[in-house]
């Protein structure tokens, strides 16, 4: 059985378990770097949220052998956990003046993400894409993120100027920026992750993100907030895109280009999920310019 299979069964078999108040489809979720997921979205007659929950893990412990129902059993328990007790007024997203304050912005690379740049408001840098989401907050759902649509910027008569604006001030605010130490992050780091482990022992790192661990390498349109760590460095900047959620940073002159490249591209295809790959250029915060670049 492959994974189109599989969730054709797991969608009928929940329809029939959940009961006729409450519609099952599946559909191709469109992630970054045109990597796609295959989601199970379930509405019911009451609700006005629609929780999507991918399939690709419950697969792999299928062919693990966990046995058919007890993965349904699994499914149950995680969409319980997803649906609100009550309903949720989403009707707030419609007014620009009620969302603004909450409009962020990530990184991710152009290339590759073609289709999703069609489709959302964005501002380019360098060889990546500045994106717009909304930061939810509800004490039924949590924390989570809307990204922002070409649909979403027309019905609120906004320009995309006008969010790269907005998100240059609520990101940081929101999620503050947090420069580590590498010892303070090799204690969160899985044991395989050994590349960033015995580098750390040669070459002075820091890790640039944010509180969330969420999509920190937004840090990169804030050129104070380098020009301030290059200024305590007194030394340019090499940027090291680990993933969305993170930059690594070293002095100029700490470790040949080359070799950092060579870093980049080996922890991209062996350590980091595709979906959150940023990039495999090497960047630099040129002091004097006040800017960040690509090294060639």
């Amino acid at each position: 059985m492959n994974l189109s299979e599989f969730a054709q069964d797991l969608c009928r078999k929940t329809g029939e378990r959940l009961g006729e108040d409450y519609h099952v489809e599946l559909k191709e979720i469109r992630k970054n770097n045109g990597v796609t997921l295959q989601g199970m979205m379930i509405s019911s007659r009451e609700g006005n949220v629609v929780p999507t929950i991918y399939l690709e893990d419950f697969f792999y412990a299928y062919q693990e052998g966990m046995p058919f129902e007890e993965i349904m059993d699994k499914l149950m328990e995680v969409y319980g956990q997803g649906v609100p007790a009550e309903h949720i007024d989403m009707g707030f997203f419609k007014s620009f003046e009620k969302v603004r304050d909450r409009i962020c912005c990530k990184l991710v690379r152009r290339d590759g993400n073609e289709e999703l740049l069609k489709d959302v408001p964005y501002v380019e840098f360098l060889d990546l894409a500045v994106c717009f989401f909304y930061a939810f907050r509800n004490e039924s759902l949590g924390e989570g993120s809307i990204l922002i649509h070409n649909s979403h910027r027309e019905m609120w008569g906004c320009t995309t100027e006008e969010l790269m604006e907005l998100a240059r001030k609520n990101t940081p605010e929101l999620s503050p920026w947090q420069c580590l130490t590498m010892e303070e992050v090799l204690k969160e780091l899985e044991p395989e992750e050994t590349v960033l482990q015995e580098s750390a022992g040669r070459i002075p790192m820091k890790i640039l993100t944010n509180s969330r661990r969420q999509n920190g390498a937004a840090c990169l349109i804030d050129s104070q907030l380098l020009e301030t760590i290059a200024q305590q460095e007194n030394a340019d900047l090499y940027i090291l895109p680990s993933s969305v959620h993170e930059v690594i940073l070293l002095r100029e002159g700490d470790e040949e280009p080359g070799e950092l490249r060579a870093m980049i591209a080996y922890v991209n295809k062996t350590q980091v999920a595709p979906e959150e790959v940023l990039s495999d250029s090497l960047y630099r915060y040129n002091r004097q310019k006040k800017s960040v670049e690509i090294v060639p």
